[in-house]
């Protein structure tokens, strides 16, 4: 089956419908020095369990509340032990899952081979960080955390409890201190890691299901053979400019991800992780959608 055939299999019929986590950035064309809790909203409020709900007056059906936008869902809510970290200073961050009864999860499902990924990127989208931390019988996770420079990061905590709903809850983490945000960056299809050449098709289409797929290559020469990677050839993330919109996913087919973007669109910053060499790397694209 060719590449185009595999696009329109996948497309017919799978989608992963984005999250999201509230934003608000700085202009890009701001002379001064600003600190990022100036931009850090608060989180939103726990939406109703179950996805959307009926509004009265139309009887409508309201899209469900994106992964990623609330510290808390169905009951379960993320607590980081702290949410100030020191610029450039790796500290053991440890964070909490409070389960319905307010006492924190000690069980989880596997999901791509761990019980919980973490996901950290500043506001301007400019970083990020995939990281696995460690749970410990009391319900505890920990992993050491470096934020690089000072401003507001958003941390994606992705997991399953036993006997609970898959989620993504998210929240605020400052490096105090000035900043200035990087400009977004352009529009690219191509990125270089360590010498390796990176190439993404595909479009993020508006309220559709969208296939991407990525070509890797060093030296001119195509690697046909990635190493598996939570047991895929590749991991995907992306991450909306503005209101930081989440999509975790790993591929369908190969180096194939199904991707179904919010209606109303926007700025991407997708960023690939594959293996090589015994080595993780992490290429980072710009799309319109």
């Amino acid at each position: 089956m060719n590449t185009v055939t595999k696009l329109g299999v996948f497309a017919a019929g799978l989608a992963v419908v984005f999250g999201g986590a509230y934003a608000v950035g700085a202009t890009q064309n701001d002379t001064m020095p600003r600190r990022y809790a100036d931009y850090a909203p608060a989180d939103a409020p726990e939406a109703p369990a179950h996805g959307g709900h009926a509004h009265e007056e139309t009887g409508e059906t309201a899209p469900p509340v994106p992964g990623g936008l609330r510290i808390s869902q169905d009951g379960y809510r993320l607590r980081p032990v702290t949410t100030t970290l020191k610029p450039g200073k790796s500290l053991d961050f440890a964070f909490h899952v409070l389960g319905p009864d307010g006492k924190p999860v000690t069980a989880f499902q596997l999901a791509h081979e761990k019980k919980l990924h973490l996901i950290v990127a500043p506001r301007d989208l400019g970083g990020f960080q995939h990281l696995h931390p460690e749970l410990a019988s009391d319900g505890t996770w920990t992993i050491p955390l470096t934020l690089p420079e000072p401003g507001t990061y958003r941390m994606y905590a992705d997991f399953a409890p036993e006997g609970g709903p898959a989620m993504t809850l998210g929240a605020d983490l400052t490096a105090p201190g000035d900043f200035r945000p990087d400009p977004f960056p352009a529009t690219s299809r191509t990125s270089t890691v360590d010498g390796y050449t990176v190439t993404l098709q595909g479009a993020m289409n508006p309220g559709q299901p969208s296939p991407l797929s990525f070509t890797v290559s060093k030296d001119g020469q195509p690697i046909k053979e990635l190493e598996p990677y939570l047991g895929a050839q590749g991991h995907l993330v992306a991450l909306r400019a503005g209101d930081l919109a989440y999509l975790h996913v790993h591929p369908m087919s190969g180096l194939i991800f199904m991707a179904q973007a919010p209606r109303e669109g926007g700025s991407y910053r997708l960023f690939f992780d594959f293996k090589h060499g015994g080595t993780v790397r992490t290429a980072s694209f710009t799309l319109e959608g």
